[in-house]
C-alpha cells in the first residue's frame, strides 16, 4: 500500500510539474537604448570596447540590457516566474501554466512569446535544446601520468616552448560546477598569478561557484586548460585568465539552462573575454514535448545556437564540444555545436583515431563542416575535484584542450581577428584538403597554425607600385620572407607574366604588356594572394 500511495504521488508530482511550462517572451523595446548607446561605458567594461574597436565590432542594441521595469512587472504577473534574462534577443526566459504565460501577451511591452513546448506554439519557434549530457566516464583507470600526449597531438607543446601560454587571453568557461578550484594544488599557480577571475552560478544566482558541489564536471574541464603540476601535468593554457560560469542544472534537463547560458555569454561579452569555452550541449529535456531532432540541429533553430551565434559576430571566438552521440540514434552534433560560426571539436584517441561516441556531422548542416576539428578525448587525461590526475572520455575534454591551445595560438599572433584564428586551425589540420562527418579537417597543427597566421600578414603587408603602372612595377617585400612568385594573368586568364622574386629583385618590368587590367598573383610556400592593376 505504502508502495503504491508513492508511485501515485510520483506521478502526480510527474503530472504536476509538466503544468509548468517554459516560454521565452520578447520585448518590444529597450526605452533607454539611445542613452545607453550614447555612453557606452555604462553598460560594457573598458576591455570589452577595446575588444570590439580591436576588431572592428560594432555597439548596437543588443549590448543595451533588457529593461528592468519590464521584468519587474513580469514578476508580477500571476503565476509567472522570472528564470533568466537576455539582452541579445530582447528576452525574459519565464516558467507558469500554459494559460498564465499565454495571458502576457496582454502586456503592452511584450511583443510575442515563444513556447518550449512547440505543440504549444504555433508561431515560428525557437526550437530548445536538449541539454547534450551524454554519459562520460567519471574515471576510466586512475593512471598516474601527465598531459604530454593530448598536448603534443596538436603541437600546443611547440608554442609553450616559446613562452605563448596563453597569457593576455581571457577565457570564460560555462559548466556544471567548480568545486575545490579556489584550493586545489593543481590550480595553485593560476590562483598565485591572479588568472583566477571573478564568476557566476546562474543557476542558483550565487556568486560562489566553488560552492556548487553537485557535479565536478566544470573543475576536470578547467584542468585541461588551466592546470599545472611540475612535472606531472600541464594545461593547454595555463597562463590565460579564467572566468567560471555555471549555466548547467546538474540535477535536471530543463530549456532554462540554454538562457542561462546565453546570459552567461552576454556577461562574458560585457566583461571583454577573447574566448569562450563550453563542453555543454543540448538535445533533450526530461519533459520530452520540447526536445529537438538531429533535424534541428541546423544552426538556425535552438536558443542557444543563435546565442552562441551572436556571441561570435560580438567578436568572441567560441570553442564547444561536439558532443558524446556518435554511437547513439541521435549521431549528429548538439547545441550549440551546430552552429556554423563557432569551433565544434571531436574526439579522438591517444593515436589520433577517430572514438565511436563523438559526434559526426549529419544532413542538418548543410554546407558547412562539423565537427571542424578534433583532439584528444579519448582517454584523456584530466584532474578532478581531489586533485588526483586520472583519465575521462569525452568530446568535454577535446573540446578545452583545444580552447587552451587556440590560447596559445592567439597569443603568438594577437593582431589576428577570432575568424582569422579559426581559419587558421582549420587550415593547419590533418584533413584540410578532404574533410569528413567524424573528424572534420582533422587534427589542428598549432605551431604550423602560427606559421601560417605570421606569414599571411606579412602577405597582406606586402606592397606595390605604381597603380596605374606604364613600365615598371616596384614592390616593398617584407624582409621576413625571402622568396615570392609573381605570376600576372590577363582579363582571360591567361598567363602572361612570372618571376621569382626576392628582396634584391623588387622590380617588374611590364613594358610589354598590353593596356588593360590584369590580376597579379602573390604566392609564398603557403599562401596565395590576389591584386589588381592597370597597365597604361
Amino acid at each position: 500500500m505504502i508502495r503504491r500511495l508513492t508511485m501515485l504521488l510520483l506521478l502526480l508530482f510527474t503530472i504536476n510539474s509538466y503544468t509548468q511550462e517554459d516560454a521565452w517572451v520578447y520585448l518590444t523595446d529597450k526605452p533607454n537604448e539611445a542613452s545607453a548607446l550614447s555612453n557606452p561605458i555604462s553598460i560594457l567594461t573598458q576591455k570589452a570596447l577595446d575588444r570590439k574597436q580591436n576588431h572592428g565590432i560594432a555597439i548596437d542594441a543588443r549590448d543595451v540590457p533588457v529593461h528592468e521595469p519590464y521584468i519587474a512587472d513580469l514578476k508580477t504577473q500571476t503565476g509567472i516566474t522570472v528564470m533568466a534574462k537576455s539582452k541579445w534577443f530582447n528576452a525574459v526566459h519565464v516558467r507558469g501554466t500554459e494559460a498564465d504565460i499565454s495571458a502576457l501577451s496582454t502586456l503592452s511591452f511584450v511583443d510575442s512569446i515563444d513556447f518550449a513546448d512547440n505543440n504549444l506554439d504555433n508561431s515560428s519557434r525557437l526550437h530548445q535544446t536538449s541539454s547534450i549530457r551524454d554519459v562520460e566516464d567519471e574515471s576510466i583507470v586512475f593512471t598516474y601520468g601527465n598531459s604530454q600526449n593530448q598536448v603534443e597531438m596538436i603541437n600546443a607543446d611547440d608554442l609553450h616552448l616559446d613562452d605563448f601560454t596563453g597569457e593576455g587571453i581571457t577565457i570564460a568557461v560555462m559548466d556544471s560546477g567548480f568545486p575545490n578550484v579556489n584550493t586545489m594544488g593543481a590550480f595553485q599557480r593560476l590562483r598565485d598569478n591572479g588568472d583566477l577571475l571573478d564568476g557566476y552560478d546562474f543557476v542558483t544566482r550565487n556568486t560562489n561557484v566553488y560552492a556548487n558541489t553537485s557535479s565536478s564536471h566544470g573543475t576536470r574541464v578547467l584542468s585541461t586548460m588551466a592546470a599545472f603540476a611540475q612535472d606531472q601535468y600541464v594545461g593547454t593554457a595555463p597562463d590565460a585568465s579564467y572566468y567560471l560560469f555555471i549555466t548547467e542544472d546538474a540535477g535536471s534537463e530543463t530549456p532554462v539552462e540554454e538562457s542561462y547560458w546565453v546570459e552567461a555569454a552576454e556577461r562574458a561579452d560585457s566583461l571583454g573575454v577573447d574566448m569562450i569555452n563550453t563542453s555543454l550541449g543540448y538535445r533533450v529535456f526530461d519533459n520530452s514535448n520540447y526536445d529537438y531532432t538531429p533535424a534541428d540541429m541546423n544552426g538556425q533553430t535552438a536558443f542557444i545556437t543563435k546565442g552562441a551565434s551572436i556571441a561570435v559576430e560580438k567578436g568572441i571566438l567560441v570553442v564547444v564540444s561536439a558532443g558524446n552521440s556518435g554511437a547513439s540514434a541521435w549521431q549528429t552534433v548538439g547545441a550549440p555545436a551546430d552552429s556554423p560560426n563557432v569551433l565544434s571539436i571531436g574526439a579522438v584517441d591517444e593515436n589520433g583515431n577517430y572514438v565511436s561516441f563523438s559526434s559526426q556531422g549529419g544532413a542538418a548542416q548543410l554546407g558547412y563542416q562539423k565537427p571542424d576539428v578534433v583532439a584528444r578525448g579519448g582517454a584523456a587525461f584530466v584532474i578532478d575535484q581531489n586533485n588526483n590526475i586520472t583519465q575521462n572520455n569525452g568530446t568535454s575534454f577535446s573540446g578545452p584542450i583545444m580552447c587552451g591551445g587556440i590560447a596559445a595560438l592567439w597569443q603568438a599572433i594577437p593582431d589576428a581577428s577570432p575568424t582569422e584564428i579559426k581559419n587558421l586551425v582549420r587550415q593547419s589540420a590533418s584533413q584540410y584538403t578532404t574533410p569528413d562527418d567524424f573528424l572534420g579537417y582533422g587534427i589542428p597543427d598549432l605551431a604550423l597554425a602560427r606559421t601560417l597566421g605570421v606569414e599571411q600578414k606579412l602577405i597582406d603587408s606586402f606592397k606595390f607600385y605604381p597603380n596605374p603602372v606604364k613600365d615598371v612595377l616596384h614592390f616593398n617585400f617584407p624582409v621576413e620572407i625571402s622568396n615570392y612568385e609573381i605570376s600576372i594573368y590577363n582579363q582571360l586568364g591567361q598567363q602572361v607574366a612570372h618571376r621569382i622574386m626576392s628582396s634584391n629583385t623588387n622590380r617588374l618590368n611590364v613594358v610589354d604588356l598590353s593596356g588593360g587590367i590584369y590580376l597579379m598573383k602573390i604566392s609564398s610556400e603557403q599562401y596565395i594572394r590576389t591584386l589588381k592593376f592597370m597597365k597604361q
